[in-house]
């Protein structure tokens, strides 16, 4: 009987007495109070931040959507006029030009630079000296969007470097408008933009290549994948991350272009090169037409974040399929 009341009461003993237990009760005690404190302060924590996103962001698109409904020009009190400056878009002319160039500038800066950075990214990836062979692309991106304007302007020109090379060597063209007609100063810029963000790009889908892990390559090199096969079926769809990103941006990028057409150009001749931008700026700093530019404005922002939205839609539903 002794054995046995031994036998019952020892589990009772070592539960009572195991070492620690009232230490860690203690601390887990307090890292519960203080998770509790953490969350009883977390706005606090994030209401710096906040404030100074709504103070550079929201309140002046706010400000911005109520000039929109008013007549201003910069110096006496702002007139409510309603949608006056809305039906005005829709009456402008100039408005149309500027949305079909603002479409040829995404649909240029979606395919030009990322195609091409994509397709230097992948001819250089595994090529010996690839670095070397990827810096001149680089290079352009260190000039400004002003400078790039400049440069190229004067290349452009009817007498510039272009036309006098195309006659130097007898080739066609030599008298070739290419900032003077529309839509062909649009393209022409383009292809400039093209030049200075083609390296960009480029970069960008080397890191995305080198974060693909090796393993699935692997074994598809051993089902005996190579070529296109190997990029369609493996090494894309493993870039789909990077490849977000890089035609997120270049969408954005080409909604709201501004500085190489504004410096190349000014959006002329006769606005026949302006883009939405472009529109907006000449509106409200040219013509002091402060509430329908800040209709442009809200309009250029509402495609923007519309455009975005729709595009960021699809690659999350892609990726959950």
């Amino acid at each position: 009987m002794s054995t046995h009341k031994a036998t019952a009461t020892r589990p009772e003993t070592a539960v009572a007495k195991a070492p620690g237990d009232g230490r860690r009760a203690g601390r887990g005690g307090r890292a519960g109070k203080g998770f509790a404190l953490h969350g009883r302060f977390r706005h606090a924590y994030v209401s710096p931040a906040v404030l100074f996103v709504a103070v550079l962001l929201y309140l002046p698109f706010l400000w911005t959507a109520y000039l929109s409904f008013t007549t201003y020009d910069g110096l006496a009190s702002p007139e409510f006029t309603g949608l006056d400056n809305y039906k005005r878009l829709f009456e402008d002319d100039a408005l149309v030009t500027s949305l079909r160039n603002t479409l040829l500038w995404v649909v240029g800066t979606v395919a030009l630079p990322v195609g091409l950075g994509l397709l230097v990214a992948v001819l250089s990836y595994d090529l010996r000296g690839g670095g070397w062979f990827r810096l001149p692309f680089l290079l352009p991106y260190a000039m400004s969007g002003a400078g790039l304007g400049v440069i190229w302007g004067f290349i452009l020109q009817p007498d510039g470097m272009a036309n006098q090379i195309l006659t130097l060597f007898g080739m066609p063209g030599g008298d070739t408008a290419f900032l003077q007609d529309g839509p062909r100063n649009t393209i022409a810029m383009i292809v400039v933009w093209t030049w200075q963000q083609l390296g960009v790009n480029m970069l960008l889908f080397v890191v995305g290549l080198q974060s693909i892990p090796k393993g699935p390559i692997e074994a598809a090199r051993i089902d005996g994948a190579s070529g296109w096969s190997m990029f369609r079926h493996v090494i894309w769809p493993l870039m789909r991350p990077i490849t977000t990103v890089v035609f997120g941006l270049a969408l954005v990028a080409g909604l709201k272009n501004f500085d190489i057409v504004w410096v190349m150009t000014q959006g002329g001749p006769g606005r026949s090169s302006e883009t939405l931008a472009v529109t907006m700026y000449r509106d409200v700093f040219v013509a002091n037409e402060y509430g329908y530019g800040s209709a442009v404005a809200v309009l250029l922002t509402t495609v923007t974040g519309l455009a975005s939205y729709v595009y960021l839609r699809r690659q999350i539903g892609g990726e959950n399929s």
